[in-house]
């Protein structure tokens, strides 16, 4: 049955999700610190803290936007202690769509693993899927036997049991983690991870950030994503969460900042493409690049099964977009197949269809910037448990993306990178602009 997008209902229902989510995944499934309320801002249903919770003996240095971070607690021995438990878990991608997923402490993908280089880590993971799985640390230099792929280096891990991986951490940089057993179901329902090894010594930086990148279908009406798909993904996220429903970064001006991005999506790369700055590629799940093999660029090509580590100067005030800059992966749950109608005109369509489909209303004659706004407006009906093709309102109109898209907002300093600080108030003249034809007259622009 069709119903109205509501998003500002939404909005409190993700903002509600994101704090109950936030209370487990930040944890092992014995200690449930509570997450701040959100709170009311101006312009906004909701607005909450955009810190990463964290469970451990020692702070985080990575924030992971919409997720968490597990830091490991530290045995009588020196070891330090994680406990990760794969469930069943009921996922908020955007306001207004959820799917129940597989994943990690609650959340979907599974919190962000810190260690140190030269640790050795002791990792508890506890079954309680119904089907049997593992964890494979990837791009981690290990013994054999802990490397995690079923039937090759051990044996599955059966529902309602624990097995515990123990090995020395002499490597540092960004991996992953996620199931090798049944790889196709439990990754594409997103049983997945950052693992981050931070270097004994080395060049700190002032934010550093990590995303996981993933792919998804999920039928408009349905409740589960399809892990079959092996090419209609409709669903494109940053850290499981697909725009509007992607938090802001936000840095303060001149901070050097790194971003470390996974891709653990079934099929696709994504080229991520930064907008008002360019950053240099510094390393690999392979390890530190040399400073030999680095050039500026302002876009990295992530390739699935891999990450990528960029470093960048935020030199530039303002709201910039962060982007795949595949056109397709930002848009939200766009049907494959679907006939191009740019410079139809439907009406008489519509009018002949909307008898026997009330609501019913053919898009796409100007393209599909016009989706999400009629939704908003109430002009047309999505299904149930599906949201609009694009994006959200933004402080010049509709934005027109959504999918693996965010906002990355550089403040001048002192700033909370914990706030939301709204959208920038563009200095006088820096903001581009609708003439007349006596002003473009002037430059000897004649307009026609």
């Amino acid at each position: 049955m069709p119903v109205t997008w509501d998003p500002v209902a939404a909005a409190d229902s993700i903002a509600a999700d994101s704090v109950a989510a936030a209370n487990v995944a930040a944890t092992t499934p014995d200690s449930l610190p509570a997450l701040a309320p959100p709170t009311s801002a101006p312009g906004q249903a909701r607005r909450r803290s955009l810190a990463t919770p964290v469970d451990g003996d020692r702070p985080n240095r990575v924030d992971t936007p919409n997720g968490s971070a597990l830091t490991g607690r530290q045995a009588d021995d020196g070891a330090w202690v994680y406990h990760l438990t794969a469930e069943e878990v009921e996922h908020a991608f955007a306001p207004g769509l959820t799917a129940t997923c597989w994943g990690y402490n609650g959340q979907v993908h599974g919190p962000t693993l810190e260690a140190v280089e030269g640790d050795r880590v002791r990792i508890y993971v506890t079954n309680r899927l119904g089907v049997a799985t593992t964890v494979h640390w990837h791009g981690v230099f290990l013994p054999s036997g802990m490397d995690g792929v079923g039937g090759l280096s051990q044996a599955p891990i059966a529902p309602g049991e624990t097995f515990l991986y123990e090995f020395p951490i002499t490597q540092s940089g960004t991996f992953m983690y996620h199931s090798h057993h049944d790889e196709m179901t439990q990754i594409a329902l997103g049983l997945t991870g950052m693992f981050v090894v931070h270097p004994r010594r080395g060049a700190d930086v002032d934010r550093d950030v990590a995303f996981m990148l993933h792919e998804w279908l999920v039928e408009p009406g349905t409740s589960r994503p399809d892990p079959n798909a092996m090419s209609d993904f409709n669903v494109l996220t940053m850290n499981a969460r697909a725009f509007p429903g992607t938090d802001p970064i936000v840095v303060g001006h001149n901070d050097r900042v790194r971003f470390r991005f996974g891709n653990l999506s079934p099929m696709d790369h994504h080229p991520i493409h930064l907008h008002g700055h360019y950053w240099t590629i510094v390393g690999t799940d392979g390890g530190a690049i040399p400073a030999a093999g680095r050039w500026p660029e302002t876009t990295v090509l992530v390739p699935t099964g891999s990450t990528r580590t960029v470093e960048w100067t935020a030199d530039a005030l303002g709201d910039w977009a962060m982007h795949c800059h595949m056109t397709h992966h930002v848009m939200n749950q766009m049907g494959h197949g679907t006939p191009n109608m740019v410079g139809v005109d439907a009406r008489a369509l519509d009018r002949s269809v909307q008898p026997l489909a009330p609501g019913y209303m053919a898009m796409g004659e100007n393209g599909m910037d016009e989706h999400g706004s009629h939704v908003e407006q109430g002009h047309m009906p999505v299904p149930e448990n599906s949201i609009p093709m694009v994006g959200a309102a933004g402080p010049f109109g509709y934005i027109t993306m959504g999918g693996m898209y965010t906002n990355v907002k550089v403040r001048p300093k002192p700033v909370d990178v914990t706030a939301d600080p709204g959208w920038y108030d563009h200095p006088a003249g820096t903001v581009a602009r609708a003439v007349s034809a006596e002003q473009a007259a002037r430059d000897g622009v004649r307009l026609t």
